[in-house]
């Protein structure tokens, strides 16, 4: 009868503790901690300090927007010279000032991201399991070297090309589909409009995305691809049953990775969109749009104040918050449809089942997590 791999790391573990008893041959298994060498040291000392780097450098950012932004926050608006003026002039507080920047900042992002993941995920797909190795090759490169274009080029190629190239489909849109919300309004005839700026967006997102998922997809176990299509299931089948379950985390972080670069992008922005500080759900208008967060510092800080400036850095404190607040979700995505998530959440079932109960026997390995797991049979006896 053969052994399983479970019985196999259950040996090897009894017969490592048996061999690292008093009365054991020499020999039979290391025993101790292997003696400590310098380059270990060095390397760990080094690791530490570049993890440590790391935290440093993001509570000196945080602290820097929050002593630069309290000025503004906590002072009156409606009394202060310096605030009832330019461009903070017409808002009562900080809060009122910033709201509408948070709301246009995820509106525009939201929707450069739903136009753009679908087609980097799609663009991944096929590099990775229908594109010939040639062809997959030459898109790779290209996908690649689409990340490195600088966002003041993106710019530049929306205000000549995708601005004008959008004025029949703004129109058509306004004409047919005017009476939902976002196609409402007077319609732009110069281009400058939410979608313009958000194709824009998809089309700087789509590096991103498309290069994690590729990775993520050519990691999928080729066993499991074996078996879908042993069983007759299409290609098409496979990729959805033993792909795309598999990739689940990794295209995850691979959207937030790119609604990251979304929510801090400038100069895109700041030339495209004809933005009002106001909360729209409008995307083919023109002065009735709402203004992101960077583009709004980008375009007001040289004429701002000291005061308005600090105002212009306690809305970059929010982005900052954002950001951070949409990594958090990212993580927590991640830990709940990675890869370890049905071990973890299998030894939680296994910790809530009561001592007495025969029904599971669970064998566990404290490095790999679960093994093997059996229930007995009508018949059975224990070994």
């Amino acid at each position: 009868m053969s052994e399983t791999p479970a019985d196999l790391r259950v040996q090897t573990r009894t017969t490592s503790s048996t061999a690292n008893r008093p009365g054991a041959p020499k020999g039979s298994a290391r025993t101790g901690r292997t003696k400590s060498r310098p380059a270990d040291a060095i390397f760990k000392g080094l690791s530490t300090g570049a993890a440590s780097l790391i935290m440093a450098i993001l509570a000196g950012v945080a602290i820097f927007l929050i002593i630069k932004a309290i000025p503004a926050i906590t002072a009156n608006w409606t009394t202060n010279p310096q605030l009832t003026t330019g461009v903070t002039q017409g808002h009562s507080s900080f809060w009122t000032y910033v709201a509408p920047l948070i709301w246009g900042t995820i509106f525009v992002s939201a929707i450069g991201l739903l136009i753009g993941a679908p087609i980097a995920i799609g663009i991944a797909l096929f590099i990775s399991h229908y594109a010939p190795r040639r062809v997959a090759g030459i898109l790779s490169y290209i996908v690649d070297l689409l990340a490195a274009v600088p966002s003041i080029v993106f710019g530049l190629w929306g205000i000549f090309v995708i601005r004008p190239f959008l004025l029949p489909l703004t129109a058509w849109l306004n004409h047919h589909l005017g009476w939902i919300p976002f196609f409402s309004g007077q319609p732009s005839t110069t281009g400058s409009t939410v979608l313009a700026g958000s194709i824009v967006l998809a089309v700087m997102v789509i590096p991103i995305i498309t290069a994690i998922s590729r990775e993520i997809f050519l990691q999928t176990p080729r066993l499991h691809e074996e078996a879908a299509l042993a069983m007759g299931a299409t290609k098409w089948e496979m990729i959805r049953l033993a792909v795309f379950p598999y990739a689940r985390s990794g295209m995850i972080s691979a959207i937030l990775l790119g609604l990251g670069r979304a929510l801090g992008e400038t100069m895109a922005i700041a030339l495209i969109v004809s933005p009002s500080l106001i909360f729209s759900l409008k995307i083919l208008t023109d002065g009735r749009n709402s203004q992101t967060v960077a583009a709004n510092i980008a375009l007001n800080f040289p004429d701002a104040n000291d005061l308005q400036r600090d105002a212009l850095i306690g809305t970059g404190l929010m982005l900052f918050v954002i950001s951070f607040v949409v990594n958090l979700v990212a993580r927590v995505i991640v830990d709940r449809t990675g890869p370890g998530a049905k071990g973890r959440k299998a030894k939680r079932r296994s910790a809530q089942l009561p001592p007495s109960d025969p029904s599971t026997i669970l064998l566990t390995d404290d490095a790999a997590g679960p093994l093997h797991t059996s229930r007995p049979t009508e018949g059975s006896q224990p070994a």
